[in-house]
């Protein structure tokens, strides 16, 4: 490590400390007024973030990623308060999905083609993992007890990361998609989320709308029959119990469906709209999904923003559910 290295890690680990602060100390306020009605409907983003990702450990932290530079953002989901804790590498090297796990950041890399691996405490990046020297979108990423988990939206495969005590050390393994699945044109792969019996991988094909179970030892991947119903633009996956909750981001919309222990079938129950949203919350094309006390909070990532225009405004929609 270089003197200058050594310096930009210190100086990351500092400002997380106190970005730690910041964001722990608004607790006294949350217990005088801490009811579930007091969470903010709307958090604002800062200008020109372009968010994508969304993931929470324990407590109210969120963790979001930038399309823009690959920024990791820290947000308290009952202040709105946050701050930038990982610096991105750069506009070649954005953040899309990601997940936190024992105090790591697992985030995918978009077309980068690679998976990061990024101390929570610290903000510095422990590992980065070149998946495939083939175009692709590394879209989404989900933690297994062993393995980090990440889609490929131009590529028939899924890789898996395992989560060992040393990031750099990690095993990489890249896994085909079989059986059911056919690669066709357009984003394939995109949000990824463990079955209730943590057996299988749920993956939403965007293309196609179709949602696929896939066995994670061998790839072979079955359609999870939904009664007919498509998840139509299909984005984040998160799995709470039996519930799935899919994000179809140009709709709009979040669909609520109740699966089997198996992850193999499930019913539509509900779709929630920005008609259910509340107070000055909008949504502009939701992507992915975190959950807290009895509520999902979506970023909006705005694609239709020019890249460019760093002053654009970002945030994230609270839907009680």
């Amino acid at each position: 490590m270089t003197m200058r290295s050594g310096l930009r890690l210190l100086g990351v680990a500092l400002a997380s400390v106190a970005l730690t602060a910041t964001l722990v100390a608004p607790g006294e306020a949350h217990r005088r007024h801490g009811h579930r009605a007091d969470l903010p409907n709307r958090i604002a983003l800062p200008p020109g973030f372009q968010p994508e990702g969304i993931a929470r450990d324990r407590g109210p932290i969120a963790y979001l990623g930038s399309r823009t530079n690959g920024d990791i953002y820290a947000v308290d989901l009952r202040t709105g308060k946050g701050g930038v804790i990982s610096p991105g590498l750069g506009t070649r090297f954005p953040s899309v999905g990601l997940k936190v796990g024992r105090n790591r950041i697992f985030v995918a890399g978009g077309d980068a083609g690679t998976g990061r691996v990024i101390d929570k405490r610290t903000g510095a990046i422990l590992a980065d993992h070149t998946f495939t020297d083939k175009p692709s979108f590394v879209n989404d990423v989900v933690l297994t007890k062993r393995r980090a988990w990440f889609t490929d939206s131009l590529q028939p495969q899924l890789y898996s990361v395992t989560r060992t005590r040393d990031a750099e050390d990690a095993r990489v393994r890249t896994l085909t998609l079989r059986g059911d699945w056919e690669q066709g044109a357009g984003f394939g792969a995109n949000g990824i989320a463990q079955s209730p019996d943590k057996r299988s991988l749920l993956v939403v094909q965007s293309s196609t709308g179709f949602l696929f179970r896939v066995n994670p030892r061998t790839g072979v991947a079955r359609r999870v029959d939904l009664g007919g119903e498509l998840l139509t633009n299909g984005d984040g996956l998160l799995v709470r119990g039996r519930t799935l909750y899919a994000v179809q981001n140009r709709l709009g919309q979040v669909a609520v469906i109740q699966l089997n222990r198996r992850g193999s079938s499930g019913t539509l129950v509900e779709t929630l709209t920005s008609d259910d949203l509340r107070g000055r919350a909008t949504f502009d094309i939701p992507t992915t999904a975190a959950y807290y006390r009895g509520s999902l909070f979506l970023p909006n990532a705005r694609f239709g923003v020019e890249n460019a225009d760093t002053t654009a405004d970002y945030w994230i929609s609270r839907l009680k559910v």
